[in-house]
């Protein structure tokens, strides 16, 4: 799965394989479940994180498989 996000100075960023984010006190960060299970737990990888507050839109991209 990817998410894409918008920031507030319209730059888009795209963040592939992440299964899901959470909030953690001022960022927005998106990680990848260990493989086992979709559920993010303290075994998920942190892929990226962001300042909830540049945030304007997060959207779920699902690619489809050929």
């Amino acid at each position: 799965m990817t998410f894409e996000i918008t920031l507030i100075d319209q730059n888009k960023e795209t963040i592939p394989e992440a299964d899901g984010y959470e909030l953690e006190g001022p960022l927005t960060t998106f990680f990848m479940s260990d493989g086992h299970t979709q559920r993010l737990s303290s075994w998920s990888t942190r892929l990226a994180s962001y300042k909830t507050d540049q945030i304007t839109s997060i959207k779920r991209v699902i690619c489809q498989e050929n």
